[in-house]
């Protein structure tokens, strides 16, 4: 428990119908009764008032009525920071909810910093490391499925699985430190192929989780897809479509699109990055030469490349120049205008191993829906499972399952070998407190400030 008490405006800033202001700490309650004033004989000062319940009065600053709200008393420990909690429903509007938190950093607290309410559950036993970075998980959701792995992970399936591998790792550990206690016994036949059997069990659980990676940075961040060809083929008409809306100006006139435009779409689930590109030319000005600077940044981030083909075009020189320069890349080759005459036949043997051709017409909408089922089954393997959703790591895991699949993997190898078991041990041990890296069970204060940075404030 803290000695001191935070507050900060939870909702986005702004005009809106309401604004929720969270505080939290030893002396919440106390704080409120300075600054709330109860209307009707129903409702209470925050002090008197029974823990889970609303009541309905006015915020005051001295003489000064701010507002109208409702607060609710949450009293410890069932509340999200396990600390007595009041949140105050005012009006919408970045001047009411601010004057409003005004009045309780007045009375006494203090202003919180970004995330400080979920570091505050996380430290107080609330939630595990891994469930924390699941709150910011559910808040950037951008996919129904990105929203159900943070869910999932919220709930503590992940949680589940990394604490049993950490508890293998130590009961492992036990075990080989008591032997070298006694260092005249060596460890029975029978009990090395025990504990090497476990060992061999983490370490398939870890690769297991570890192929995962892939997937939950798909999930949470989605992927990046540039859109290029040259001008005029119907880049800003494929990023429209993709989108359901007018997003990107469309014009005969080439060269329409001087800077990069990106959109953010749900493509069977996952989250996409659309980039729509200014067309790759020799340009005519200083605008459209940045433009295309831009474009080039960015076509080296992407993961995926939509190259836009005109269908009513021969081939040109330009155009065999982008096939043979994102050969090398994930891609698909969309042939647009397909409404129209073709023209434009592709060499067989000059497209890379990844090429995949989808016809669409930007007019008609033709094609849209398979180039949809081409990008998903390009950028994800197999189907999207339930029980994917359950443990799909973030990098942080993945970094930490790295080094302590290595760890354990040498201690596998030691013992395999009869070494001495204080290095058996160690190797254990280097393991054990990677893997409690995860929920927090090992942790330092520079890895919290790090994940917790990224939260909003109020959160």
């Amino acid at each position: 428990m803290f000695d001191d008490t935070i507050a900060a405006i939870a909702t986005p800033l702004g005009e809106g119908g309401l604004a929720v202001i969270r505080l939290s700490g030893l002396r919440t309650l106390a704080i409120a009764d300075l600054v709330f004033l109860p209307v009707g004989k129903n409702s209470f000062k925050p002090s008197a008032a029974p823990s889970h319940t609303l009541q309905f009065g006015k915020i005051v600053r001295g003489e000064q009525m701010i507002d109208e709200v409702l607060l609710a008393v949450l009293r410890a420990p069932r509340t999200f920071t396990r600390e007595d909690t009041v949140e105050i429903s005012c009006h919408g509007g970045l001047l009411p909810a601010k004057l409003v938190l005004d009045a309780l950093l007045a009375a006494g607290a203090r202003l919180a910093g970004p995330g400080e309410f979920t570091k505050r559950a996380f430290l107080n036993g609330r939630l595990d490391l891994a469930q924390a970075e699941a709150v910011a998980d559910l808040i950037h959701s951008r996919t129904e499925l990105a929203l159900a792995a943070a869910n999932e992970q919220l709930a503590g399936k992940l949680s589940q699985r990394i604490n049993r591998l950490r508890d293998d790792l130590m009961h492992t550990l036990a075990h080989v430190e008591a032997h070298i206690d006694f260092p005249d016994e060596d460890i029975a036949p029978d009990t090395r192929a025990d504990l090497l059997r476990r060992l061999e069990a983490g370490l398939a659980f870890m690769a297991e989780l570890l192929a995962t990676a892939d997937e939950g940075q798909i999930l949470r961040r989605g992927i990046r897809a540039a859109i290029v060809g040259r001008p005029n083929a119907g880049k800003s008409s494929l990023l429209n479509q993709l989108l359901g809306r007018e997003r990107a100006i469309v014009s005969h006139l080439p060269g329409t699109t001087r800077d990069t435009i990106e959109e953010t779409a749900n493509i069977r689930g996952v989250p996409v990055v659309f980039i729509d590109t200014a067309g790759l030319r020799e340009a005519g000005d200083e605008i459209e030469r940045e433009g295309i600077r831009r474009s080039r940044a960015s076509l080296a981030q992407a993961e995926l490349i939509l190259h836009v083909l005109d269908a009513g075009e021969p081939l040109t020189a330009a155009d065999q120049n982008y096939l043979a320069e994102f050969a090398g890349k994930k891609r698909i080759l969309v042939r647009n205008k397909s409404d129209l005459a073709l023209k434009l036949e592709l060499p067989a043997d000059r497209n890379g191993p990844t090429r995949e051709m989808i016809e669409v017409s930007c007019v008609s909408g033709q094609g849209i829906e398979a180039l949809k089922d081409a990008i998903k089954s390009l950028v994800w393997a197999g189907e999207i499972r339930a029980g994917m959703l359950e443990v799909a790591i973030n990098s942080r895991h993945q970094d930490a399952l790295n080094r302590a699949c290595a760890a354990a993997q040498l201690a596998t190898d030691a013992l395999r070998a009869h070494a001495t078991l204080e290095l058996v041990a160690m190797d254990l041990r280097q393991a054990a407190n990677a893997v409690g890296e995860i929920v927090g069970k090992t942790t330092t204060e520079d890895l919290l400030d790090s994940i917790f940075s990224s939260f909003c404030i109020g959160k």
